[in-house]
């Protein structure tokens, strides 16, 4: 017989078995009289008694062992011992190393725009899906994807998403994705255009800045962005800023920004430098079709070795009341003014 004792938090169980022999020898009730009888005085018995147990239980201590009839049968697991339930329990091992190595190629992206806008350039990267149910129709398409490849989504409530997505502002869906990584320079320069804006940020690491960055990209048809981590322009604030624009721009990569930079100067690009306060004003500044636009972030602005790298140095004047724009600002009115001087019609 087995039975199952449980703490009050319900996370003690610990298993008992009473043999048969303690059954039949056990002594009479102190309280109600009644038992004691064992297999030689019972009527019709001619089991053999059971033999004797002089044994104490295997596991247990000498210390505070009594002559309870109850014998513990199951015990905690070596130290050596390896976690292999053989899919019998539902269970499996899953190596930590593994799933160290998972996380840091997979993110979390949301927005409803976003996420619609990253099944359409790139479904194979999807690796599972939550929704709210009031957006499932606007995503039937994806859906029917999924099933098809076999690819897990969950229709959850609102809260329950806030959890899987970390904001409260995830438009009501979430994909886990497999992270891009990014395209080195000289690769890019094999199929470049010959109208070519690419931008090279250094330190910016603001999501939402970075997300307001490609937005403009993806408007005036900037495809390249020069980053120290590809994995930036992949954060889940940074692609729902992005609106969708996050799937029209490459992460390209190089040992440092200055090496990237060298790079793309050999290859006939010129380097444009920005600042508040110094430079050619823009609205007396030609922009080359072929460029690098280098920005920094907002506090500092750019670096002074970055600065001196500049072919072109441009500023964005203003009343001065403020220090400086916000960078993701400053990028859209720069790039509006390549545009209509390389692309407009």
């Amino acid at each position: 017989m087995n039975d199952e004792f449980k703490g009050k938090s319900g996370k003690v169980k610990v298993m008992y078995v009473r043999g048969d022999h303690d059954s039949e020898t056990r002594g009479q009730n102190p309280r109600t009289g009644k038992g004691g009888r064992t297999s030689a005085t019972r009527p019709g018995n001619d089991r053999r008694p059971s033999r004797q147990v002089d044994e104490k239980p295997r596991g247990r201590r000498d210390e505070g062992y009594s002559d309870s009839p109850w014998r513990t049968v199951s015990r905690a697991p070596d130290e050596d011992d390896k976690p292999d339930h053989g899919g019998i329990s539902g269970q499996s091992f899953i190596d930590p190393a593994q799933l160290r190595r998972q996380r840091t190629e997979e993110t979390r992206v949301y927005g409803e725009n976003a996420c619609q806008a990253l099944f359409l350039s790139r479904p194979e990267c999807l690796v599972r899906a939550w929704f709210i149910q009031s957006v499932t129709p606007r995503f039937r398409e994806a859906l029917r994807w999924m099933a098809a490849n076999r690819k897990a989504y969950h229709v959850v409530d609102d809260a329950e998403l806030a959890k899987v997505s970390g904001t409260e502002h995830h438009g009501g869906v979430c994909f886990l994705i497999k992270k891009r990584v990014g395209m080195a320079v000289d690769e890019w320069l094999t199929s470049a255009s010959e109208k070519d804006c690419v931008l090279a940020l250094e330190d910016i690491g603001n999501p939402h800045n970075l997300g307001g960055i490609m937005r403009s990209c993806a408007h005036f048809g900037v495809k390249g962005l020069l980053v120290d981590d590809a994995s930036l322009l992949e954060s889940g604030a940074a692609v729902r800023t992005a609106e969708g624009g996050a799937e029209h721009v490459q992460a390209l990569s190089a040992e440092n920004l200055a090496a990237g930079l060298d790079v793309f100067r050999q290859a006939g690009y010129t380097i444009v430098t920005t600042s508040s306060h110094r430079g050619t004003p823009l609205a007396k500044a030609t922009f080359p079709a072929k460029m690098v636009l280098v920005l920094g972030q907002e506090h500092d602005g750019l670096s002074d070795a970055v600065w001196q790298q500049g072919d072109l140095n441009v500023s964005i004047g203003g009343t001065g009341d403020v220090e400086s724009l916000n960078v993701s600002v400053a990028t859209g009115i720069l790039l509006a003014e390549w545009w209509r001087q390389n692309n407009a019609h």
